[in-house]
């Protein structure tokens, strides 16, 4: 499974990183550190990329299978 997160959809809501602590992480001004950017999700933590791609309200994240 592939996340990625749009840096021009991302609005700092933090609902993405709250539903996901072991994947997402928060920067210094409150959006998603690791926007912009896709990578692989690690095993085990598919449940959570799911669930921040649901959360978040401009849908600035997505899920795919790789």
């Amino acid at each position: 499974m592939i996340i990625s997160i749009d840096k021009d959809r991302c609005m700092g809501h933090g609902r993405c990183y709250a539903m996901a602590e072991a994947l997402l992480t928060d920067d210094d001004e409150g959006f998603v550190a690791e926007r912009g950017t896709s990578w692989d999700v690690p095993e085990g933590l598919t449940g959570q990329a799911e669930a921040a791609a649901g959360a978040c309200p401009e849908t600035a994240i997505t899920v795919r299978d790789s």
